[in-house]
């Protein structure tokens, strides 16, 4: 028998889900797969609205998709939430003279709001746990699922290596920023706060369905949340691909940089890994009947700062600097590699690359995985 997390109750008033929907003006069904809808203004005057109450929140389908209202509703409290954090990892980072305390921030706190956003609030409202969680749709859930294991893995992996390690990171220690006057006194402000900034508009895909009760992009595509969960599937697995192998060559103090396995089709998977993962959030919320607009500042917020704020930007100059200090043998083999491969988005030769496909292999595989569990819900 499925668990209750695959399992929702019916509607109090005894109609199925479906009835709930607004009626699509087409719909075209593909084999047994639940029919793509299609909306159109001729089916409404300009002025009228349809509401979708399929999801825990409610969802207006409308021409007004730039409603200001989600900054008071989602962004406003997520803003709240994240600064809140990073106050108390400042103090704890400033204690400890530790700037990574960030690090461990960064995954657990968008994980944290995006659970407040969908049961917390509830909780605190009334509800049981499982009246929370009996309210969420199936898209909903794949979404919270996501975040969840995007962020638990993450958090792992900074906690664990922070613990081992017993000292700051190398990127804060060798820079030399926590020996200047004042730093700790500044870094509140040029360092905590802007990534909680951050954080609060890339949380945005999955937040805001649990928050807004806005105008959204209308239509439910089944194959379109099919990409998304391939999507999720293969930045998930290339991540955790990329850092597990890094991990064992590191143990086996291999010289040289390391440049097999997922590691020979960019030279920061791990960083395009995440990039995916955050680009299938609201790529199912589209196939969904849930996009709205201001969504999509999810995925670009965090493609911005993994390339230009932190990421392999701050990766690759630390590395250049520290190299040239210490090992000019890598120095040089850095160089050469940043001629042969691109830093984030693959080549099309990488398509010749086996690696890839493992990685496209498990991305098949994922969908395959929430098809199997999506006919128990």
């Amino acid at each position: 028998m499925a668990s209750s997390w695959f399992q929702r109750p019916p509607p109090s008033d005894g109609r199925h889900y479906s009835d709930l929907r607004p009626q699509p003006d087409i719909e075209v069904q593909v084999a047994d797969r639940q029919p793509h809808q299609y909306y159109f203004n001729s089916s409404a005057s300009p002025q009228a609205t349809r509401t979708d109450y399929y999801h825990s929140e409610p969802h207006f389908q409308s021409a007004s998709l730039f409603d200001v209202g989600i900054f008071r509703d989602t962004l406003a409290p997520s803003l709240a939430l994240h600064s809140s954090f990073a106050l108390l990892a400042w103090a704890a980072g400033r204690h400890t003279n530790r700037v990574e305390a960030k690090d461990w921030l960064w995954p657990s706190a968008q994980v944290a709001n995006a659970w407040w956003s969908a049961v917390g609030r509830r909780l605190v409202e009334g509800m049981s746990l499982s009246q929370a969680l009996g309210r969420l749709s199936w898209p909903e859930r794949l979404i919270l699922t996501g975040v969840t294991a995007w962020g638990g893995r993450l958090f792992y992996r900074i906690a664990s290596r922070s613990i081992k390690r017993g000292a700051d990171d190398a990127r804060y220690e060798e820079s030399g920023i926590k020996k200047e006057d004042g730093f700790w006194n500044r870094a509140l402000f040029t360092i905590f706060l802007p990534e909680a900034v951050f954080q609060s508009i890339i949380s945005l895909p999955f937040t805001a369905p649990f928050r807004h009760e806005g105008a959204v992009l209308t239509g439910y595509h089944p194959y379109v949340q099919m990409l998304a969960v391939g999507l999720f599937s293969a930045g998930f697995a290339l991540e955790t691909l990329a850092d597990y192998q890094l991990d064992i060559y590191q143990r086996q103090n291999s010289s040289g940089l390391k440049r097999d396995g997922v590691w020979s089709i960019v030279r920061h998977p791990n960083y395009l890994g995440d990039a995916l993962v955050h680009l299938s959030f609201p790529l199912l919320l589209f196939g969904s009947d849930m996009l709205a607009p201001i969504e999509l500042l999810g995925p670009l917020a965090n493609y911005a700062f993994l390339r230009y704020f932190s990421g392999d930007r701050e990766n690759e100059t630390n590395r250049e600097e520290r190299y040239k200090r210490t090992d000019s043998q890598k120095e040089q083999e850095l160089l050469r590699w940043r001629k042969e491969k691109n830093s984030f988005w693959p080549q099309m030769q990488e398509f010749g690359n086996k690696w890839t496909w493992v990685v496209i292999g498990c991305g098949a595989l994922g969908v395959a995985i929430e098809e199997g569990l999506r006919t128990l819900h």
